[in-house]
């Protein structure tokens, strides 16, 4: 086959994966295609040296893994694309949400070419973006371990990659998948409480510095958060006012639960 990676769908997170594995020399762009009906996207994996088409069966044709990075609503269409123009012989990796593998194989099968589809399923997050990302990945039932190696080599150019149960990845998307979103929730609110004190100039900047640099912190440290926590919390201290308050308002459970919600969810979604 002509091209490694295949993408049917050329999205910002489908540019995210090809940039960082051709910056990471774990593909060349000549070793990858796109797929997308937008020019726009078209043009900015060109911008890559990648090839892009507008017909998903030059795509998948040509193409030893194929990345499908659609949204699941056209999962059908895509699928009856892989499963006509598909080889067994192929790996079909899949980023949509809520698409569970036994699905997604059933849908690509029905065209009776590949009868036991050997698909990936993959739960990123969209810090992916600048190369710090979050990745869980899950086998389907045909899968192979040096599939689950391929995948994880590709998503481990963008940041981490741990490799799960697909019953758990439920929980990743409401962890990891959802969880830039929670960050961005209290950015919202620090940055608020910066512009009602007076800081309104600085805010973006305060909030933002105070967030990175206590994730570094977090990621270089062997200690647990809640150890980090305690050695900023004094006595007395304005932390403590404020770890207080939130307490008081039972904050912590409120993201646990938060958290549940969101699992709760995408299970539903998967149904």
């Amino acid at each position: 086959m002509q091209y490694e990676l295949g993408f049917i769908g050329a999205g910002n997170m489908a540019e995210a994966i090809a940039k960082a594995a051709i910056d990471k020399h774990i593909l060349q762009p000549q070793q990858i295609i796109a797929a997308d009906p937008s020019p726009q996207r078209r043009d900015a994996f060109k911008k890559l040296g990648v090839t892009a088409t507008d017909d998903n069966t030059q795509a998948v044709k040509d193409t030893k893994q194929l990345l499908l990075a659609v949204k699941p609503q056209v999962m059908a269409q895509a699928a009856s694309d892989l499963g006509k123009h598909g080889s067994p012989q192929q790996v079909f990796i899949s980023i949509m949400a809520g698409i569970n593998t036994p699905n997604l194989a059933a849908a690509i099968a029905q065209q009776g070419n590949i009868p036991n589809p050997r698909v990936v399923r993959v739960m990123p997050n969209t810090p992916l973006q600048v190369g710090l990302g979050m990745a869980g990945v899950a086998l389907g039932q045909h899968a192979t371990q040096q599939d689950a190696a391929l995948t994880m080599q590709l998503f481990s150019a963008a940041g981490k990659v741990i490799l799960v149960d697909e019953s758990q990845l439920d929980a990743v998307t409401a962890l990891s998948g959802s969880g830039p979103a929670y960050v961005f929730y209290l950015a919202q609110a620090m940055q608020r409480a910066a512009t009602e004190l007076g800081l309104t100039e600085h805010a973006a900047t305060l909030t933002t510095q105070t967030i990175l640099g206590a994730a570094h912190l977090l990621a270089a440290s062997s200690e647990t958060p809640a150890d980090l926590r305690r050695k900023v919390t004094s006595p007395g201290g304005t932390t403590e006012a404020a770890i207080n308050h939130l307490d008081a308002q039972n904050t912590a459970d409120s993201i646990v639960n938060a958290i549940k919600a969101a699992h709760q969810r995408s299970i539903e979604l998967g149904k």
